[in-house]
């Protein structure tokens, strides 16, 4: 074969290839994209928080756990067992899969903010939603438009929504008070920690 022949063929391969993946007959590899570093993504100046915002914390999730010895509460599932961990997970789906957990916690404490406890949530709900409004400028694009989550991922998506639907509002409340300083000591900080949560 002679060598022009063999670079013409080559050529052809390449542009047939070419065409092909622009024109979607075939797929092109699209990696999610980890938005932690990207514009408008500051994640790492939760890495901690302040004694101030801690101590508001403290107090609210005390309060909190007086106000559940009252109620006679039950749970059919765990909505955030603590066998979870992020570090399960890929670096982009961090973020998706904190989002999901705050969401759900302001949602159960949002509904207590008109009760005696309104006082004592103000300060923490004021910085779960700052969390929150930065945490999504985070969460990869793929996670919703792309395909469907997989594996731990999908699982705890998944859990939480159906605890949202199935659960009491009692069942959430302690659920969701139990694991407080859980997402604030070691979810928020994984996430702020990027690649380096391992």
């Amino acid at each position: 074969m002679k060598p022009g022949w063999a670079v013409w063929c080559t050529l052809v391969l390449v542009l047939t290839a070419t065409v092909l993946t622009r024109t979607g007959a075939v797929p092109a590899p699209t990696p999610p994209r980890t938005h932690l570093g990207a514009r408008g993504c500051h994640m790492g100046q939760f890495k901690s928080l302040s004694p101030q915002e801690m101590k508001a914390f403290k107090r609210a999730k005390d309060a909190l756990e007086d106000s559940l010895l009252l109620k006679n509460w039950s749970c059919s599932s765990r909505p955030l067992p603590r066998t979870r961990d992020l570090r399960q997970l890929q670096v982009w789906e961090r973020p998706v899969a904190l989002e999901a957990e705050l969401a759900l916690t302001l949602k159960v404490l949002g509904a207590l903010n008109n009760s005696t406890l309104g006082d004592i949530l103000d300060q923490p709900l004021h910085t779960l939603h700052h969390i929150h409004s930065q945490l999504q400028a985070c969460v990869p694009a793929q996670a919703t438009a792309g395909p469907r989550p997989r594996g731990h991922l999908r699982q705890w998506l998944h859990r939480l929504r159906e605890a949202g639907k199935k659960e009491s509002q009692d069942c959430l409340e302690a659920s969701v008070t139990f694991n407080l300083f859980r997402l604030l000591t070691r979810d928020l900080k994984c996430v702020a920690a990027g690649d380096l949560c391992a």
